[in-house]
């Protein structure tokens, strides 16, 4: 989904939900919105994903789209290493709301 579309999107809708998306022991992120159907939407510039390199910078750009919150997501590897799935959906371990 590009910036513009997400504008639109955003402008037409209210309810859905977007997640920012890091790695453990990465700096950097990557916006990811899902809709009341459930298929899930990566914010992209000119076709590619679009990586930020600070929290800051999500939220200028979310902003900028009219939005101003958003889940942050940490991706953790061990969970994949030793077999676990992982739960991202669970609000207390691991994703966080971010208010800006």
């Amino acid at each position: 989904m590009e910036f513009e579309q997400l504008k639109h999107f955003v402008a037409r809708h209210d309810n859905f939900e977007v997640r920012v998306i890091t790695h453990s022991g990465s700096h950097c992120y990557q916006v990811e919105l899902e809709d009341v159907e459930g298929k899930r939407h990566m914010l992209t510039r000119r076709g590619k994903p679009t990586v930020f390199r600070s929290l800051e910078d999500v939220y200028l750009e979310l902003q900028r789209a009219g939005i101003n919150r958003a889940f942050l997501v940490q991706h953790v590897p061990q969970d994949e290493v030793v077999g676990r799935e992982a739960h991202y959906r669970d609000p207390l371990t691991s994703r966080m709301p971010l208010v800006f």
